[in-house]
């Protein structure tokens, strides 16, 4: 039985999750570059990015599976961003938490699991960077690190991301507000606002 975190920080953390604008958006490269040089680094089979929606994991980036996303429930992630740290299984059939996961009873059949937290500034774990295999084992210090340098890589790709989105909607709106103000100034010095443009918009000679 997977125990969600409590509604309240739950809430807070998917609202956050959700202004990032990255669910269900097509591959991207810059992402896709930090899991192929995860799983080389760890030298698995497998690697992904995840995000932790209300009820599934979702793959923004994943090498080595077939699959864009499976039920939070069963997700190995979801127990990831329970906590700052790394979570390593080295062998997921000896893992009461895991043992009977349909992720490792069936395909991929997963044995082993790394995963880190992308955290926030501000502290909120949104998903993981994770690389998997389908027989036990264990990472090296230098490893993990690496994963963990990756973490913030993809964090800072996904700020980067949102802070773009950001300023392409402020540069929409100022031009919707410029277009606006223009439309009404044209409307205001329409033929049947003059008998001269001037006078029709609210000047006149002398």
């Amino acid at each position: 039985m997977v125990t969600y975190l409590d509604d309240q920080s739950e809430s807070k953390r998917l609202g956050i999750l959700s202004a990032y604008n990255i669910l269900d958006t097509p591959p991207e490269a810059d992402f896709d570059d930090l899991t192929q040089l995860a799983a080389q680094i760890c030298e698995t089979p497998m690697a992904l990015i995840s995000l932790l929606d209300a009820k599934r994991q979702w793959f923004k980036s994943a090498v080595g599976l077939a699959i864009s996303e499976t039920p939070r429930s069963i997700a190995f992630c979801h127990y990831t961003i329970q906590s700052d740290t790394p979570l390593i299984v080295e062998d997921a059939r000896l893992d009461q938490r895991f043992a009977a996961n349909p992720l490792v009873t069936r395909e991929p059949h997963i044995r082993f699991y790394a995963g880190v937290p992308l955290v926030t500034a501000d502290g909120h774990r949104l998903g993981t960077i994770a690389v998997i295999d389908q027989v036990p084992r264990q990472l090296t210090a230098e490893q993990i690190t690496a994963l963990q340098i990756l973490s913030r890589q993809v964090m800072s790709q996904l700020e980067q991301r949102r802070s773009h989105g950001e300023l392409l909607q402020r540069e929409k709106y100022v031009q919707t507000v410029y277009y606006c103000q223009h439309w009404d100034f044209a409307s205001q010095c329409g033929p049947s606002k003059r008998p001269g443009t001037a006078a029709g918009c609210g000047y006149f000679h002398v």
